[in-house]
């Protein structure tokens, strides 16, 4: 019997693709005036915080200098705020402001807007099967090693 279902590496690409434009039109949907890189820095500073730059730089694989650029740009913004690192004076812990929450969840909600229009368009096995997608890719991107 021959299987229907393309090869992994079809499937991959068609994966990175969907993806790629969901993530782009979600940016543009976002409304917040902020680069990709300071957005993404943001929202982890919210959700993760406080952290070190150097856990930030961790989290986002990105590189010290880059992330002392990007909570820069933030820190003049007024999205973020600094305070000592209690478990290291040479350190400082990065919290988001009142601003930068506010921001977050501003964008959240029309990035959030713009697709449950998008899902109000499709039939319930359309919903369920995207439901199932998306819990499988939080399950496969959990994976340690990826």
């Amino acid at each position: 019997m021959q299987s229907t279902s393309p090869p992994d590496t079809e499937l991959a690409a068609q994966l990175r693709h969907a993806i790629a434009r969901t993530g782009r039109r979600l940016r543009q949907e976002a409304g917040t005036g902020l680069s990709p890189s300071l957005l993404m820095a943001l929202a982890v500073i919210e959700r993760e915080g406080p952290l070190t730059p150097s856990e930030l730089a961790a989290r986002e694989r990105i590189q010290r200098p880059t992330v002392t650029r990007i909570l820069a740009r933030l820190e003049a913004a007024g999205l973020v705020g600094r305070a000592a690192d209690p478990a290291d004076g040479r350190s400082s812990l990065v919290s988001a402001t009142a601003d930068g929450r506010a921001l977050i969840a501003a964008s959240r909600t029309r990035k959030d807007a713009f697709l449950s229009a998008r899902l109000d368009g499709l039939g319930p096995e359309d919903r369920a099967t995207l439901a199932r997608a998306a819990a499988l890719l939080e399950r496969m991107l959990e994976d340690p090693g990826a």
